[in-house]
């Protein structure tokens, strides 16, 4: 008896882009963890002045991980050539034509225009930085802005809640009342005539009007979780049509009238 295998998808090769003066060496391991949700890091680069004793506390994490440092001294004060250094490498990596994606992994300014040249090639972009360091400007160039503060590691508890849920430092998604318009607006611009909305489209229109959003900013692991929490929505669970699973939609709920 014969069997046909599926075909195997072949992964998106991506570069990751390291400013070691704008990173933090302890978020690494699940940094790249997150790029692997998205493709193979087939190019692991970190740039910086190693001579410097701000950055000897990167040796072990370089090791372990396979990122190749790359040298680049300070030839004069206050210009940072670091940014320019990686910035020629992008280009490079760029114009050479084997890779689908970039990882920039700083929270500075200056990789806002790189990240634009590199979208306008047709390449994903994925950014990394500090919320409060990061400009809008930078988040707004990349196709997805992941904010590193959820990636920081956290000691492990033993709860049923999970660790991610106990970090002080997520948003109110009740309070945020600027999540909360995005929200609204993403499903009335996802719903059918019935106010029917596929949970999967409703992520993606926010994903493109905000590409820093993340559920995880506000403590749930997943999309979903997100929105249960707000008890804003009706939930329907549909079978899909190739019977495989099933497909959640949304609809905002109707306010009851007073009388």
């Amino acid at each position: 008896m014969e069997y046909n295998s599926l075909p195997i998808e072949r992964q998106k090769r991506i570069a990751v882009l390291i400013d070691a003066d704008n990173a933090q060496a302890s978020i690494i391991k699940n940094l790249l963890d997150e790029v692997a949700k998205y493709g193979v890091a087939s190019v692991k680069r970190i740039y910086g002045n190693w001579t410097t004793p701000q950055l000897q506390g990167w040796k072990d994490v370089l090791l372990s991980n396979s990122i190749i440092p790359i040298q680049q001294f300070n030839y004069t004060t206050k210009k940072n050539a670091t940014d320019s250094a990686l910035i020629i490498d992008a280009m490079d990596l760029l114009h050479a034509g084997n890779l689908d994606g970039f990882c920039l992994v700083s929270s500075d300014s200056d990789f806002t225009r790189l990240a634009s040249r590199i979208r306008e090639s047709g390449l994903m972009v994925y950014g990394f930085g500090e919320e409060n360091k990061t400009p809008k400007a930078f988040v707004d160039a990349c196709d997805k802005f992941i904010y590193t503060e959820i990636l920081r590691p956290t000691e492990s508890v033993e709860t049923t809640v999970p660790v991610y849920q106990k970090v002080s430092v997520f948003k109110d998604t009740k309070k945020d009342q600027k999540f909360l318009k995005l929200l609204k607006n993403s499903v009335e611009d996802s719903s059918d005539e019935q106010g029917w909305a596929e949970l999967g489209l409703v992520g993606q229109n926010i994903q493109k009007k905000s590409p820093e959003f993340d559920s995880r900013n506000y403590g749930f692991k997943k999309f979903f979780e997100l929105i249960r929490s707000l008890d804003l929505f009706e939930i329907d669970e549909r079978q899909s049509k190739d019977q495989l699973g099933k497909i959640i939609y949304i609809r905002e709920r109707l306010k009851k009238i007073r009388k």
